[in-house]
């Protein structure tokens, strides 16, 4: 269930974007379930209701929310200075009857009236942002009228697309190529307009053949084979001032000033990039000025791959798409094990890929891209809501194989991502850069002697996400009785400024790797540690019964455990589970095998004796791990 402050905002931006008509009374009676307009024709209420039921299943938490209108809810308004009047030195000569002079006799009008919450939420406009979208087709036109209804419903919650038009079966440099992507472009507009959007065909070229003059090769990856100008953009932004959606075929101006076709690809690079630089000197120019409800920024927040393949197939899935990548540190890999029979099942994938990983170079480091089938348009509303993949990619395996929702058509979400890798000694570790990132995620001060010197006797291994903007740190805890110690998270830790950008899957993913994951070919990922290598161990943690993270936990976790005002969670190793499962064939499982017969005990007698990691006693108030 949604919480209740996010019924209440992303349904007051749902009721934006359908009051079109001009009461309020009509808005609150169609919210109150009766249409005011029963003679508004049967596809008006039938869209609106599927609308809203969309938001409804995205299932944003309070943090997605408060992040969406971060970046689409309504501007705080400067608020006005106060009129102050001189005082007289002298009192004035009444020259009026007393009645008038009376200061209870002042018109009330003259007193401001607030608005109802309520009716300024409705009226004051959503702050909209772009997206970048790839329509990669050909599709027919019943497929193109669902992804006119995504592209709709996103436009209503402030998302406006840029789209460029693409068509796999049009073979560039035909007699008829330039005609046939132009009339792909129509259909488009057409398809929007027909959903009751506004769209614009802008035919002319908006990008230039070659590399930008100025190009920089720091960014470590090949620049797309075109480039823009701000006076290239004209057509975009008087399309997005006049509330259109503009829809744009792959052309580029050579160098002889011709109008030529292209690669999408490049001119969405290209865009991705011009549109960036364009936003960024807008927003500078105008940082203090108020905001115009007509003007959009640039800036794209989104880049949207919808095509007829779907997401990237992964090797981890048997050929289902992956969930999330991280392009930073799972570029070259997924290239490696890139199977030559999808390259003629997903023969753009790579290419989309290396699309994705080019634009988010240049977009905002919150921005995400989203490669999805057209079966699967409304995950985009989801996605834009909550900014992460449709299936969290950081679920148990067995749970993610079982999941209905895990189809061929499961889109991929991208990020720019992190780089991840495994330390394995204690001299590896940054130490400073470790403090910093533990005590500002948990808001404690760290006893680091004493943490380092457990460290020193304990330590498993440490996996760190970027520069230290995560870390997970494990460690072998002796258990009495056994010769294997017990594998323990002491730590996990993202910086605050970092939760919600996808840091916090990579890094649990990377841990399932190294821990209770071992051994399974799934778990070979560019990590840098063991490679999938090994046997893996059942990891145990533990947790204030009143962390607001628990609910985080008991999805991931194989089980857990109440300990006075603690929680024990625990992840069974799955390759163990996985042979003894094998092993018993149709008779699955019994409640508790051999291996697992005091382990709880054994758990609960050596975690609740590892000492606080924090100074005057602030782990009493401590809510993480």
């Amino acid at each position: 269930m949604l919480h209740p402050p996010c019924h209440r905002s992303l349904f007051a931006s749902a009721l934006k974007a359908k009051c079109s008509k001009p009461s309020l009374q009509a808005c609150y009676a169609t919210v109150r379930g009766r249409d005011p307009y029963p003679d508004a024709g049967d596809d008006h209420n039938p869209s609106d209701n599927d609308f809203i039921l969309s938001i409804l299943r995205a299932n944003p938490s309070l943090r997605d929310t408060r992040s969406y209108l971060a970046s689409f809810g309504p501007r705080p308004k400067p608020q006005a200075s106060p009129i102050s009047f001189p005082t007289p030195t002298t009192a004035p000569t009444p020259t009026t009857s007393p009645i008038e002079t009376n200061p209870e006799s002042i018109p009330i009008a003259l007193e401001h009236p607030k608005p109802s919450p309520i009716v300024a939420s409705i009226l004051d406009p959503v702050v909209r942002r772009t997206a970048l979208v790839k329509m990669q087709g050909p599709f027919s036109e019943v497929q193109l009228d669902s992804i006119a209804r995504g592209m709709v419903y996103l436009e209503k919650l402030g998302l406006v697309s840029v789209i460029v038009v693409e068509n796999d079966e049009s073979i560039r440099g035909d007699q008829d190529d330039r005609s046939a992507i132009v009339e792909d472009t129509m259909r488009v507009v057409s398809a929007l307009e027909k959903r009751g959007a506004r769209a614009r065909p802008v035919l002319g070229a908006v990008v230039r053949l070659g590399p930008k003059p100025d190009e920089d090769e720091s960014l470590g990856l090949t620049p797309p084979e075109a480039h823009t100008f701000p006076s290239d953009l004209v057509g975009i932004r008087s399309a997005l001032r006049s509330g259109e959606i503009p829809v744009i075929p792959p052309f580029a101006l050579d160098s002889f000033c011709r109008s030529v076709r292209i690669d999408s690809n490049d001119v969405i690079g290209a865009l991705a990039r011009g549109m960036a630089e364009a936003g960024i000197s807008s927003h500078q120019a105008t940082e203090d000025a108020p905001i115009d409800p007509s003007e959009v920024d640039l800036t794209p927040l989104r880049l949207m791959i919808i095509n007829r393949e779907g997401g990237v197939p992964s090797y981890a899935r048997s050929g289902y798409p992956h969930l999330l990548i991280n392009l930073a540190s799972e570029y070259e890999f997924i290239h490696d094990t890139f199977q030559d029979s999808w390259r003629q099942t997903h023969r753009t994938a790579l290419s989309n890929l290396s699309l994705a990983r080019t634009c988010l170079a240049y977009m905002p480091p919150t921005s995400s891209a989203v490669m999805v089938s057209h079966r699967s348009q409304s995950s985009l509303i989801g996605n834009l809501i909550t900014n992460k993949p449709a299936v969290s990619s950081s679920l148990p395996h067995a749970l993610l194989q079982g999941n209905r929702k895990l189809t061929p058509h499961t889109p991929t979400l991208l990020r720019k991502g992190l780089p991840i890798r495994v330390i394995r000694t204690l001299d590896q570790i940054d130490r400073p850069k470790l403090n910093a990132l533990l005590e500002q995620s948990f808001g404690r001060t760290l006893e680091e002697d004493a943490f380092y010197a457990r460290l020193e006797k304990h330590l498993d291994f440490v996996v760190v996400a970027g520069d230290y903007v995560g870390a997970a740190i494990v460690t072998n805890e002796p258990a009495p009785g056994s010769e294997l110690p017990i594998s323990y998270l002491d730590k996990f830790a993202v910086l605050p400024s970092h939760q919600g950008d996808g840091t916090v899957d990579f890094l649990w993913v990377a841990l399932h790797d190294e821990s209770y994951g071992l051994g399974h070919p799934f778990s070979v990922n560019p990590n840098g540690g063991k490679q999938g290598q090994g046997n893996g161990r059942d990891l145990v943690w533990r947790s204030r019964g009143n962390n607001p993270v628990n609910k985080w936990y008991f999805e991931r976790s194989s089980g857990h455990m109440r300990m006075g005002d603690w929680v024990l969670f625990w992840c069974d190793a799955e390759k163990r589970l996985k042979i003894e499962e094998g092993r018993r064939g149709s008779q699955g499982l019994s409640y508790i095998e051999s291996w697992e017969t005091g382990r709880l005990s054994s758990w609960t007698n050596v975690v609740t004796k590892i000492p606080s990691s924090w100074k005057n006693n602030d782990a009493q108030n401590s809510q993480q791990i």
